[in-house]
């Protein structure tokens, strides 16, 4: 009586062996690929394998661009540090999440339900580290091991004094008001060596240095100082993969490393600044009154950011280009300095037996406006600030140094990582009406000039709308003080989507619509700085209405 049990008993250790060799087969033939992602904050094209800037020096970018596939051609979804990274780190549309504002993606109404890809490869085995800037606000359970403590920190500052909280940071003493009054983050440029000072009660000049706030940081010269945090952020990856190939490391490993500049203030070690010698710096090509057949002021007051940060540069340093010429010398420095610590990251990978089953991202969150339209900042529609590098190098797929000409943006990242590393698993925490957005861009990496990509024909960036044109049931941001900051703090009705501004950019041509209906367009193959805006020009009417009809469709409006 008891046989058909053993019998039973013996099929089901057959069938668990053969479930078990076959994940193992499976396994051993899947070998799955790690993943190295670099992010740069803030920082447009202006690398050499962009071309963004004809006295760039980057040669580790450069070097990292030829290995691999470049995208010439991505951009932003949001032109603005945290929404921008919620909804790459998401792979949700800020249209889909109503993430107009500057809500952590761990408490905005939809993206809260959602899982980061960090989440999705940890689930799927990976040994996931992280430090630096990577998500606006990080979350430490993402991770199975995280860096350098400062993590976030846009320091060192210069600084005035001491209080009880430590020493009072402020803009560098160097700059003149009121772009130094802008505020202690964006209103800063100069080199380490340029020793902050103060004026004391005698009216005496004192010098000051440099803080973090509570903790000083020490800078005598180039070759006795601390390190900065991105400095030590790098050393931290490059001895992380040191420690995991002397270990025998066979779990796969996501790692990700978020630097800050050239994110303002834009502070750098003097060698940095001397590469690019004041007098023969090379302006950005500007038209003059280039803003007068464009709408962004029509929907945003002299007092936003872009705007204002140029106006007030302008009044600093009323001798012509001065003002404009010395912030540019300190954003190629820093662009610089950050080539350097990425060069130390991958030295480390390239050196490490890694390197051959590492897919390396290399990206950012936004561009930079340098001046072009009379703005300085990000969070403009147009290519310098929506544009950012992407460089994607697949030991097994990429084509070294072939370049995508393809419109695409950061929001096809999470699926590129999900057919890339054969991720499995929902991307939702609960159930969600926002689906994942976003195509893979595997079938770029396999062939570039590709025409059978299923993606979008054009890649969307939102603008999220000023509180000086109020939304009924939109809150101000009040802690930021950008008119452009906002929070959602109801519900999400779908009519605030048509409130946003939005520039959509395909391979040739840039479409804008603002919330006040005007719309600007460009093309690109024949005006490759956006001078002339044809949206008004009868000539191009259908042009205009079909991109039009393409934004209208991705944002699912009639």
């Amino acid at each position: 009586m008891k046989q058909p049990t053993i019998f039973i008993n013996y099929l089901s250790f057959i069938v668990l062996c053969s479930i078990s060799f076959g994940l193992q087969l499976k396994a051993q033939h899947t070998n799955p690929p790690n993943v190295l992602l670099i992010m740069v904050d803030d920082l447009n094209d202006y690398q050499g394998a962009f071309g963004g800037h004809p006295q760039a020096q980057t040669p580790n970018i450069d070097r990292l661009a030829a290995s691999g596939t470049v995208f010439s051609n991505a951009h932003t979804n949001v032109p603005v540090c945290q929404p921008s990274r919620n909804s790459m780190f998401t792979g949700v549309f800020p249209h889909d999440s109503r993430d107009f504002g500057w809500t952590p993606h761990m408490k905005q109404a939809v993206l809260k339900n959602h899982k980061t890809f960090v989440e999705l490869f940890k689930e799927n085995g990976y040994l996931t580290l992280g430090t630096g800037k990577l998500l606006h606000k990080n979350n430490r359970k993402y991770w199975s091991e995280w860096g350098v403590p400062e993590g976030i920190n846009y320091g060192p500052h210069a600084y005035s004094g001491i209080d009880e909280n430590g020493k009072r940071i402020m803009g560098h003493s160097s700059v003149p008001d009121p772009f130094k009054s802008i505020n202690v983050v964006d209103g800063s440029f100069a080199s380490f060596a340029d020793t902050p000072v103060r004026t004391n009660a005698e009216g005496a000049t004192v010098e000051t240095g440099w803080t973090f706030g509570k903790k000083a940081f020490r800078y005598v010269n180039d070759n006795d100082r601390d390190l900065t945090p991105d400095e030590q952020h790098a050393q931290w990856i490059a001895k992380k993969i040191k420690h995991l190939e002397e270990t025998g490391n066979t779990q796969p490993f996501f790692m990700g490393v978020g630097f800050v500049k050239p994110h303002t203030p834009l502070y750098a070690p003097q060698k940095y600044f001397d590469k690019f010698p004041l007098e023969d710096i090379q302006m950005p090509i500007t038209k003059e009154n280039d803003a007068e057949d464009s709408y962004y002021s029509s929907v945003y007051p002299p007092s936003e950011m872009g705007l204002h940060y140029y106006q007030a540069l302008q009044e600093s340093y009323p001798n012509g280009d001065e003002g404009l010429r010395k912030f540019l010398q300190a954003y190629l420095a820093c662009v610089s300095f950050v080539d350097d610590q990425i060069g130390v990251v991958m030295d480390a990978l390239n050196n490490s037996r890694f390197r051959d089953n590492t897919i390396v991202v290399f990206t950012t969150d936004h561009g930079w406006q340098m001046g072009e339209k009379d703005y300085l900042y990000k969070n403009s529609p147009w290519d310098e600030s929506t544009r950012v590098p992407m460089i994607i190098r697949d030991p097994k797929r990429s084509k070294p140094g072939c370049e995508v000409a393809h419109a695409v943006s950061l929001i096809d990242l999470y699926p590129t990582f999900i057919e890339l590393c054969e991720l499995e698993g929902e991307t939702t925490l609960n159930t969600s009406e926002a689906s994942l957005g976003g195509t893979s861009l595997k079938a770029f990496l396999e062939k570039p000039k590709t025409k059978k990509w299923k993606g979008t024909h054009g890649a969307l960036t939102v603008l999220g709308a000023g509180i000086n044109q109020p939304i009924e049931g939109l809150g101000v941001n009040k802690n930021k003080g950008a008119l452009w900051h906002i929070e959602i703090l109801k519900d999400l009705d779908p009519s605030y989507v048509m409130q946003q501004n939005y520039s959509y950019r395909t391979e040739n041509w840039r479409y804008i619509l603002y919330r006040n209906g005007k719309e600007e367009l460009y093309n690109h193959k024949k005006d490759a700085h956006a001078w002339y805006n044809l949206a008004y020009d009868p000539k191009y009417a259908k042009k205009k209405e079909a991109l039009k009809m393409e934004v209208l469709n991705l944002l699912k409006q009639p």
